[in-house]
């Protein structure tokens, strides 16, 4: 059991990996399947499966039934074999729906795709209530560069995905800056920060540990 209830409007760090840290993203479309599971899976209208889903788009390409999220995405790391999020639960229960859905949506699609079976995650997500704006701006540094706290550096980074370009390139996608990017001057600022805070988070060893607890 949680040691919290999930609030409205209160922001969370949910993260998880891969069961014995297995490779949970093995080529792009296994990327675009989890992308389009943020996207599907996050509304208060039961979609089923996302096949199921295909067929209540009208004719203009957009889905049917409500527009309304059970959450806001603020931030998302995906690595070769973990992800983070940074969520702001817009409905009641929002988080643990919509996480739900996309964990048991993404590995029945991951496990008919690649023959496999049993667990493709390591348990249950992890959750972190953000109590404070510090803990939210640096975190969003952690996430963003997350591929580059790792030292997933060379080709290997090619195969990790997150919300940087949204921030420091204007990029239109998943998230709700304003929260983070309101609080700088320009993205060039919010640059300067992710990278400072990356070398705070490398020069101390206990800096990864706080982000996550």
């Amino acid at each position: 059991m949680r040691k919290f209830k999930f609030t409205n409007g209160e922001h969370y760090h949910i993260f998880n990996r891969g069961n014995n840290k297995r490779t949970i993203f093995l080529d792009e479309q296994d990327f675009s399947r989890f992308f389009q599971s943020m996207t599907e899976f996050n509304s208060t209208e039961p979609i089923g499966s996302i096949f199921e889903n295909s067929f209540r788009k009208d004719k203009l390409g957009k889905l049917g039934g409500s527009t309304s999220k059970l959450v806001d995405f603020i931030c998302y790391c995906l690595n070769p074999n973990h992800f983070h999020f940074i969520l702001k639960q817009l409905e009641e229960d929002g988080i643990r729906k919509f996480m739900h859905r996309i964990a048991t949506g993404y590995t029945r699609y991951f496990d008919e795709k690649h023959n496999c079976s049993g667990s493709l995650f390591q348990g249950r997500y992890k959750a972190v209530h953000i109590d404070s704006n510090e803990y939210l701006l640096h975190l969003s540094a952690y996430i963003n560069l997350n591929d580059r706290v790792h030292l997933l550096g060379g080709s290997t980074s090619k195969s990790s995905r997150s919300s940087l370009d949204e921030y420091i390139l204007g990029r239109t996608g998943f998230c709700e800056k304003n929260i983070i990017l309101s609080q700088f001057k320009s993205m060039v600022e919010y640059k300067k920060f992710v990278q400072d805070s990356l070398r705070v988070i490398r020069e101390r060893k206990d800096m990864e540990k706080l982000l996550l607890e």
